[in-house]
């Protein structure tokens, strides 16, 4: 008895030593994993503060808190156990709801650019009486809501790719880097929109400070921000095609094919190679937000006419 409780004894401390070898490889897959969904992190940044534009500024930091801590609670208690099981039930699963969130953030950007080529859409829609007044803090709760389900789509992508990088590895390493990349990026991204949206406040007070290069530089910034969040929301626009296109352009072998053949064929000038993708990327992404938006219009007409 004494002999078989030594050997399970040895057996715990073998298995004990390859966890913890097999763990000492976390921070390295962390880091490869953030390498390779850079371009979605970047594009997260780009969108959010534009759902933070024109709400009181006293609320900013509290809007940008709850959509960090949905996108975070999003990613450990809802999306990466999701891609932990169908990884190992259904992994075949994952690339056609990839491809579903992706089809809706090109919805979402072809809305945006609509908008700003049609400028008195706002004011038909109001003639028409579809649009209705609503409180700021009615506003806050519809940006929160469709800043949270922008995120989601981006952090499952996010999780998918993460998912990818260890998908032959230990359990406990999955987890160990699906939960790690999920501290990371939430905090890197939502620190970082944090920061932008309070810049202005940041340049007001160096402005009274006494120092009168510190005064310039503050005063510069508080000039600078207005046109620079206006430019970030047409970036966020531009991302939300970019990367939506290319989930579901991804998804369908004919397409990606030739996306890859575009970017070989420009491989000498990466800045070239990578406009060209971007380019690709958002015309097909306005032409299927196009597409959804007919198919969302004929859907509700059918509706009404039914319920008549």
């Amino acid at each position: 008895m004494a002999s078989g409780l030594l050997a399970l004894l040895d057996d715990v401390a073998a298995l004990v030593k390859v966890s913890a070898a097999s763990l000492d490889d976390v921070p390295t897959q962390v880091a490869k994993t953030t390498g390779k969904v850079s371009g979605i992190v970047i594009d997260d940044t780009a969108v959010t503060p534009k759902y933070v534009v024109g709400l009181d500024p006293s609320r900013e930091l509290s809007i940008i808190w709850q959509i960090a801590k949905k996108s975070f609670i999003n990613k450990v208690i809802f999306l990466g156990p999701a891609a932990l099981l169908l990884g190992f039930f259904a992994p075949w699963a994952i690339t056609p709801i990839l491809m579903l969130g992706g089809a809706f953030l090109c919805f979402e950007g072809y809305e945006k650019v609509h908008g700003m080529f049609s400028p008195h859409a706002a004011e038909e829609a109001q003639a028409a009486g579809d649009v209705q007044v609503i409180t700021p803090e009615e506003l806050e709760k519809e940006r929160v809501t469709s800043a949270i389900r922008t995120d989601f789509i981006l952090s499952a992508e996010i999780v998918a790719i993460t998912y990818s990088t260890v998908a032959d590895q230990p359990l406990l390493n999955q987890i160990a880097v699906m939960l790690a990349v999920a501290i990371f990026i939430t905090a890197a991204v939502y620190g970082f929109v944090g920061l932008i949206v309070k810049a202005d406040d940041i340049g007001l007070h160096m402005a009274k400070k006494n120092n009168a290069s510190t005064q310039k530089m503050g005063r510069g910034i508080v000039k600078f921000m207005p046109s620079f969040l206006k430019i970030l929301g047409y970036v966020g626009t531009a991302a939300m095609l970019w990367v939506g296109a290319e989930i579901v352009i991804h998804g369908i072998p004919y397409l990606h094919h030739h996306l890859e053949n575009l970017e070989h064929s420009l491989a000498q000038i990466p800045v070239l190679a990578w406009l060209a993708k971007v380019v690709a990327c958002a015309v097909f992404g306005i032409a299927l937000g196009f597409m959804i938006e007919k198919v969302i219009g004929m859907a509700k007409g059918l509706f009404k006419s039914n319920n008549r």
